[in-house]
């Protein structure tokens, strides 16, 4: 656990991507089977322990430190395993030192074996046995939340580094094998023959796109599809089994079955999940608004009563493989002649195909991309013609074109301390929008909040928010501030809709700061009305009503 605490710590203080690959690589390769099988699962957040949660760390402190004392102290961090591990005292023992500390190997047998009932014996003994270093590592690891920077795919780059062995094929083992991958470092780092994959119903990384930003396309080269607000996913069929798989390789079939029974023919779909819109006001091709699709992500199981109002479908892009035949290497213009063959085998009800965008030049294509505001719709996708399905992004082959944010004027409400290196910032915003006549004094107008945001300014922007909140602080609400109704913020998002849940009856989709208006007087920021009239998605609606309220 020394070692393996000792990278998390590098980790967490490096900054550049290398040197990441670098400490990973280098751990990978000095660090026995199967030690850095388990330590690799854990970077990757590929273990659970279903004993150990946030709440179990809480209670067990509670147990050895004052609890005003673990509270402040959390409030400073920011982090719980931080603060845990700083914080935890081991006891004073009697009977000679403590036993030495466990590997991680031994750690995760530990782990694995603990249940609700045991955990709050059994985890303490593991915490004596370390110091405060190895006590954050093996927190990290229980509760699943490395947050070190490091994403599955850089980990498996360096994996691909350390052995020098492709990293595309790494991406597909990985996703047949379960911790500690052992056949993996049996291929990669002795020499085995590759893991058997061919009957199984396995992930392919997908092929990306770069931002278009202000390039301009030939339309000869270059075909157009909508960019639809759903999640891209994968389905997999081989071997009797079909699997769903999400962008970052995660198996979500439980969470929709229905799919996964309506694939029976061997083959890799790539297209974007949506639910049927016809119950939610006649959005654009039959897709709801990525809020309908919600309700059905991350539920284990799925009742007939959703499956019933909220059905499933993919709107298919490209087809990888089909019949046993890979077709990555194929261009775009034969795979999607294969699919489109492909498609009438499929039940209708669960699978469409994207469609073509028919326009006579580029400045057409800008024309039709800023007219739509359906809710589904996120901007295009521009793909040449010529392109193979290759992992990861190409520059030259594929173009995500998002369509412009709309942009509103709220003031901020309330205010809260970020997480790791903002944990001593309040940096996560909550603003609002007049409903009512805030220059009437007789008018009654309240601020109703619209939206919360954490991105969007710079470092030393956040500071002076910083300053802003603890120098114009009203109320506090345990972690939270309330503001005085005093900093405008420009917020940009990419829709709204209704919602149930927020006292506006608003909800924003990807809000974040666009500008800081430090010069306008905060009775001079937009009503709710400019965010009702945009519910569902008026062409232009957006752009227009923003001008009209806002206009300088």
């Amino acid at each position: 656990m020394e070692a393996f605490a000792a990278l998390v710590d590098a980790l967490i203080y490096t900054r550049s991507r290398n040197g990441k690959l670098e400490l990973i690589a280098d751990y990978l390769r000095r660090t026995p089977d199967p030690e850095r099988g388990w330590a690799l699962a854990a970077l990757t957040e590929g273990l659970d322990f279903p004993a150990v949660k946030s709440g179990t760390i809480r209670t067990l402190l509670h147990e050895r430190v004052d609890p005003l004392l673990w509270q402040l102290s959390r409030d400073f961090v920011g982090d719980t395993a931080e603060t845990a591990s700083l914080l935890w005292q081991p006891p004073a023992l009697a009977d000679g030192p403590p036993a030495p500390p466990p590997s991680v190997t031994q750690a995760v047998e530990a782990l694995s074996a603990m249940t609700r009932a045991s955990v709050l014996t059994e985890l303490p003994r593991l915490l004596d046995r370390l110091d405060p270093d190895g006590r954050y590592a093996l927190l990290k690891l229980a509760t699943g939340a490395m947050r070190v920077g490091i994403s599955a795919r850089l980990a498996k780059t360096a994996f691909a580094l350390a052995f020098r062995v492709d990293v595309d094929a790494v991406e597909e083992y990985w996703h047949a094998l379960a911790p500690p991958f052992q056949p993996l470092f049996d291929w990669a780092a002795n020499g085995a023959d590759p893991p058997d994959t061919q009957s199984l119903p396995l992930f392919r990384p997908f092929m990306l796109a770069h931002p278009l930003d202000d390039l301009q396309v030939d339309l000869a080269d270059y075909v157009a599809e909508w960019k639809w607000d759903g999640i891209r996913v994968q389905l997999a069929c081989a071997g009797g089994a079909t699997r769903l798989y999400s962008r970052s390789g995660d198996d979500i079939t439980a969470t929709f079955p229905e799919l996964a029974e309506a694939l029976t023919i061997p083959a890799v779909l790539d297209g974007e999940l949506l639910v049927r819109g016809s119950h939610q006001g006649g959005e654009e091709g039959g897709a709801a608004s990525f809020n309908a699709l919600q309700q059905r992500l991350g539920r284990k199981t799925v009742s007939a009563k959703m499956l019933a109002e909220s059905p499933a479908f993919v709107r298919l892009y490209d087809l990888l493989l089909l019949d046993g035949e890979d077709l990555r290497e194929c261009p775009w213009t034969d795979r999607r002649a294969a699919l489109e063959a492909l498609l009438p085998r499929l039940p209708a009800e669960h699978f469409d195909l994207s469609t073509i965008i028919p326009a006579d030049s580029f400045a057409d294509l800008a024309t039709i991309r800023d007219g739509t505001r359906d809710e589904a719709i996120e901007g295009l996708m521009l793909k040449r013609r010529t392109s193979p399905y290759v992992a990861g992004r190409r520059t030259g082959l594929w173009y995500k074109w998002k369509r412009d944010p709309l942009l509103v004027d709220c003031v901020l409400m309330y205010a809260q301390r970020g997480s790791g290196r903002r944990a001593s910032f309040y940096s996560d915003y909550t603003f609002g929008c007049w409903q009512g006549d805030p220059a009437d004094p007789a008018g009654g107008a309240e601020l109703l909040p619209v939206g919360k945001a954490y991105s969007g300014f710079t470092d030393e922007e956040l500071k002076r928010l910083d300053r802003h909140v603890r120098q114009h602080t009203l109320n506090r609400f345990g972690p939270v501030r309330e503001t005085d109704r005093s900093l405008v913020f420009e917020v940009a998002f990419d829709s709204v809709r209704a919602s149930k849940r927020h006292k506006s009856g608003l909800a924003m989709r990807f809000p974040r700061i666009h500008r800081i208006r430090w010069d306008k007087p905060a009775h001079e920021a937009d009503r709710i009305e400019a965010l009702q009239a945009l519910v569902h998605g008026e062409p232009g609606g957006g752009t227009a009503r923003r001008q009209d309220l806002s206009a300088e």
